[in-house]
């Protein structure tokens, strides 16, 4: 979840509310998928959702920003504690996906150009993306594959404002 809010005006409830729901909830799942996996012995796969803005800052959604880099140094952490169990933990980042908390903002056709402009692939992700990669995250094709975040932003946390030299 997120809401755009000055940093210095945000109440300690917007704080916890964004904190507890993307990081606290993803510990708790990642928590009881390991425990099943080591009680029962099974060599799984983990994946979290965290956002482009683990590593991006983001202006007024300081909350936001915050709870998904834990999320990046949770799912790194677990992926170290659990590697020698077979537990692979691992992290999907996406950019700006066209989903409900986005409605609004998409529905008006220049935000939603401004948006586009931050992506060097040049439209905004589906859900459906997102879930190709997450199948691929927990398909035997990536079981080498522990403790990272993928990207699936359409080039956005590679910094397009520096496209063509500008920086």
């Amino acid at each position: 979840i997120e809401n755009s809010v000055p940093s210095h005006e945000m109440s300690l409830s917007d704080w916890n509310k964004v904190i507890a729901t993307n990081l606290t909830g993803a510990f708790l799942g990642s928590r009881e998928a390991i425990k099943y996996f080591v009680e029962h012995d099974i060599k799984g796969s983990v994946i979290n959702m965290s956002s482009v803005h683990e590593q991006i800052p983001w202006p007024l959604f300081v909350h936001y920003a915050a709870s998904k880099g834990g999320v990046k140094l949770m799912t790194e952490t677990l992926a170290l504690e659990y590697a020698p169990k077979g537990i692979r933990v691992n992290n999907i980042g996406p950019g700006a996906m066209n989903t409900p908390i986005n409605a609004e903002k998409f529905a008006d056709p220049e935000k939603r150009a401004d948006v586009e402009s931050m992506v060097p692939m040049g439209y905004i992700g589906e859900p459906k993306e997102i879930a190709a990669v997450a199948a691929w995250l927990a398909s035997s094709q990536a079981s080498y594959v522990t403790g990272i975040t993928l990207f699936a932003d359409g080039g956005m946390s590679l910094y397009p404002s520096f496209q063509a030299g500008r920086g």
